[in-house]
């Protein structure tokens, strides 16, 4: 029997184990999905040497995880981030597939006002969206705990103007994700507007407390079920290529 998994610090949130349980079951796939909670990466060997046939990675080692592979796809080497692992003929290859799942989700919801996009979040998420983005022309800025370049701004420095002109907003922080669902970024909720098309990737819960704010204030939302799916069956695909 083929074994997957998902790799984390913390997946008690996650859905992948159950989206794939279901997965194999309803196309009668002899397979097994399971999760690795790793503290940190130093035991990550540990899990390559568990014969498995595919790993997805997720918060928070999307990017720490890069010297432990042997090789990447062009898209993950652009993106410098990787949720989906290969093994093939003993080596270890990184994929993304979180920008695939991205690009389908958001498709449906953009429109020839959605010029400029807010990320919040700068982490291996945020590089998936960007990577989306800007391959769409949209422009990006971003919002960072700690800003470490001239187009990244303090959560404190979101203002009006700011809001006026990025009509794309895309949560790529973990905040607000189960169980602490009362979390959420810093955010001035009161200036966005139906123009807004505001994104949280979180999928447990359905809708954040910070989606339900930018719903209470009219912005049209979107959580990140769709493209967790669509990020899953692509690793699929990639995994039995």
């Amino acid at each position: 029997m083929k074994i997957y998994g998902l790799l984390g610090q913390s997946l008690g949130y996650s859905f992948s184990k159950s989206f794939f349980e279901e997965y194999f079951r309803k196309n009668a796939i002899e397979a097994c999905y399971s999760n690795f909670e790793l503290q940190s990466l130093a035991t990550l060997n540990e899990v390559f040497q568990s014969n498995l046939s595919g790993l997805n990675v997720t918060i928070p080692y999307k990017e720490s995880i890069l010297p432990f592979l042997d090789d990447l796809s062009l898209e993950a080497r652009e993106i410098g981030a990787v949720n989906v692992v290969k093994f093939l003929n003993g080596k270890k290859i990184g994929y993304n597939t979180d920008a695939y799942g991205f690009q389908q989700s958001i498709k449906p919801f953009l429109t020839n006002k959605h010029e400029r996009a807010l990320i919040l979040g700068t982490g291996g998420a945020s590089k998936a969206v960007t990577f989306v983005l800007k391959s769409i022309g949209i422009d990006v800025i971003y919002c960072s705990r700690e800003p470490k370049s001239s187009n990244e701004f303090l959560y404190s420095e979101i203002n009006e103007h700011m809001l006026n002109a990025c009509k794309v907003i895309v949560n790529c922080t973990p905040i607000g994700t189960f169980p602490n669902t009362e979390d959420m970024v810093a955010f001035p909720f009161e200036w966005l507007t139906s123009d807004h098309l505001v994104v949280d990737l979180i999928y447990n819960p359905s809708k954040t407390k910070f989606l339900q704010k930018a719903e209470e204030n009219g912005a049209v939302i979107l959580n990140g079920e769709s493209m967790l799916k669509e990020q899953a069956l692509k690793a699929w695909e990639i995994w039995n290529e």
